[in-house]
C-alpha cells in the first residue's frame, strides 16, 4: 500500500521542519490584511509557525513574521491570540497519530 504524501512546511522562528497541519499558518491576503488561517485555505501570502510560545515571542522579536510576509507590521491583537493558542494547545491532551496506525493484519 503507498503511503500519502504529507505536507512538510518550515517553522519561520525556529527553522524546524513539521507536517503542514502541526504549523500554524498566518497569511497576508491579496487586501494586505494579515490573519490567523486555521484551515489553510485562504488565499495569500502565507508563512508557518509553530505552536509554541517561545517560538511565538521568537518571531514577534526577531520581526520574522514580517518579514515572511512582506508587510510593515503584524497586528498585536495577532500574537495575542496566537499565544492563546498556544497556551491552549500545550494544557490539551496530545492528539492520536491516527495516520500512522495500521488495521489489524497489516504489518
Amino acid at each position: 500500500m503507498k503511503t500519502k504524501h504529507t505536507p512538510v512546511r518550515t517553522c519561520v522562528a525556529c527553522r524546524e521542519t513539521d507536517e503542514k497541519r502541526d504549523l500554524m499558518r498566518i497569511v497576508r491576503q491579496p487586501d494586505g490584511n494579515v490573519c490567523h488561517d486555521a484551515r489553510g485555505k485562504i488565499s495569500g501570502r502565507g508563512a508557518y509557525l509553530c505552536a509554541k510560545v517561545e517560538c511565538i515571542t521568537l518571531a514577534k522579536k526577531r520581526k520574522q513574521l514580517e518579514r515572511a510576509l512582506k508587510v510593515a507590521a503584524v497586528p498585536e491583537t495577532l500574537f495575542d491570540a496566537l499565544m492563546r493558542l498556544a497556551e491552549a494547545e500545550t494544557d490539551a491532551p496530545p492528539k492520536p497519530n491516527t495516520h500512522l496506525q495500521t488495521r489489524e493484519g497489516e504489518g
